[in-house]
């Protein structure tokens, strides 16, 4: 069992009216964790009932508003309940039949957990507008991982644990880079199993997802896109080679881009500019959400070490920094010049900006680029940070206060992203 973070902002969210609505990538563990909230309530002697619309027996009572509301009655009565909605997008018009519920102001709190579904991601946001709480659940962190794959021995520790065990954290890290965080890959014993997993959840997604969405029984085209954009990590998408490498029509790229973006495959990172005349506005860098399905779409899923070229480490460090920019919900964006200088992620911090700048090696002296001192002269940032896996130092340049850190500290000291 893989404890889960957002655990806590799931039973913090049962204080709310709104519908909860968990969502995310499949197979990422949402209901596993909704079953470990319902054994809590359950403890604190809570009414529950729990609903999977996979199953037969269940969806049954979902033919009707009233039908179901029979079912919660005589399990739970009048009174305070907690109704739990597992696999709602099997639902037909699931927004509107839970905006009828909740408007009925029922003595009821209900949580209800979708899939990837971009039809149930719209439905929902159009129907219970102003009646719900999102909550997307990401894959396995590293943190996570890390305590789970030492037995929580070093929870409340962690800072303390990378700082000493460096030789484990780096054996952690090319692990996770390797196999990313989906629970069931984590918790498979070998190489082999972690790659039959991995096939049966991407063809889970292509099958149950994106045939859908393109209306196609083998979409062979978008598998192919996302193949070739397993190899653009962290670099400009230039739709016009995109297009030819893919055999896509640029509108029909851009399309499909979206619809992989809207499932939680891939995530477009947008530039930051002040001056549009100087610095690049239009091209977005791709990166994935999990590592794993990164290097299973590029065919290098198990094969022994990492690429040393940065760009899955630079790809992980961005998840950490989406993370940290209030769960989400602020963008982080990258800073590229027509002069092609660059700094991999500008972080918002407030009112403020952070340029980092990733290096997938252990620094032996604290180096600052000539791109990143284009930067720190254009936008004077009072902090700038170089994330690495080893140095730990802090130079001063001009009026900004340059830190070297090894990436662990991300976790342990995430202060270091405010300005």
């Amino acid at each position: 069992m893989i404890a889960r973070d957002i655990e806590k902002k799931i039973i913090n969210s049962l204080n709310r009216k709104e519908v909860t609505v968990l969502t995310g990538p499949r197979q990422v563990g949402k209901t596993t964790v909704i079953k470990e909230v319902i054994a809590k309530l359950e403890n604190r002697g809570e009414k529950v009932l729990y609903f999977n619309l996979d199953i037969e027996q269940d969806s049954a009572f979902f033919d009707s508003q009233q039908l179901l509301l029979n079912k919660i009655q005589l399990e739970c009565g009048n009174s305070k309940a907690y109704i739990f909605i597992d696999e709602i997008q099997q639902k037909k018009d699931a927004g509107r039949f839970l905006k009828g519920l909740y408007d009925m102001s029922l003595p009821y709190k209900f949580v209800v957990t979708g899939s990837g579904s971009l039809e149930l991601k719209e439905k929902i946001s159009e129907s219970l507008t102003g009646r719900k709480y999102i909550i997307e659940m990401p894959p396995v962190s590293f943190t996570e991982f890390i305590n789970y794959k030492t037995g929580y021995k070093y929870k409340d520790r962690l800072g303390l644990f990378f700082n000493v065990e460096k030789e484990n954290t780096e054996l952690f890290l090319n692990e996770y880079l390797m196999y990313g965080g989906y629970p069931a890959i984590i918790t498979a014993s070998d190489r082999l199993s972690k790659t039959e997993l991995m096939n049966e959840i991407f063809k889970s997604y292509i099958t149950k997802d994106i045939s859908y969405l393109l209306d196609v029984r083998a979409p062979d085209k978008f598998v192919k896109l996302i193949r070739v954009l397993s190899t653009y990590i962290g670099t400009l998408l230039n739709y016009s080679n995109l297009s030819n490498e893919t055999g896509i029509k640029t509108d029909t790229l851009k399309t499909y881009l979206w619809y992989a973006e809207q499932t939680f495959i891939v995530k477009t990172v947008r530039p930051y500019f002040t001056n549009a005349k100087k610095e690049i506005t239009k091209s977005p860098v791709i990166y994935f959400n999990d590592t794993g399905m990164c290097n299973y779409s590029s065919g290098r899923y198990g094969v022994s070490g990492i690429d040393r070229n940065g760009f899955i480490f630079q790809n992980f460090i961005y998840g950490v920094l989406k993370s940290i920019a209030n769960g989400g919900l602020a963008g982080v964006n990258y800073w590229r010049t027509k002069d092609k200088a660059e700094v991999d992620f500008i972080f918002p911090s407030g009112t403020s900006l952070i340029p980092v700048e990733v290096k997938f090696s252990s620094l032996k002296k604290p180096v600052v680029s000539r791109s990143f001192r284009s930067f720190l002269k254009h936008y004077s940032p009072k902090k700038g940070v170089i994330v690495n896996t080893g140095l730990d130092d802090v130079i001063k340049i001009g009026s900004t206060k340059v830190i070297f850190i090894p990436f662990w500290k991300l976790f342990t000291e995430p202060e270091i992203l405010k300005a």
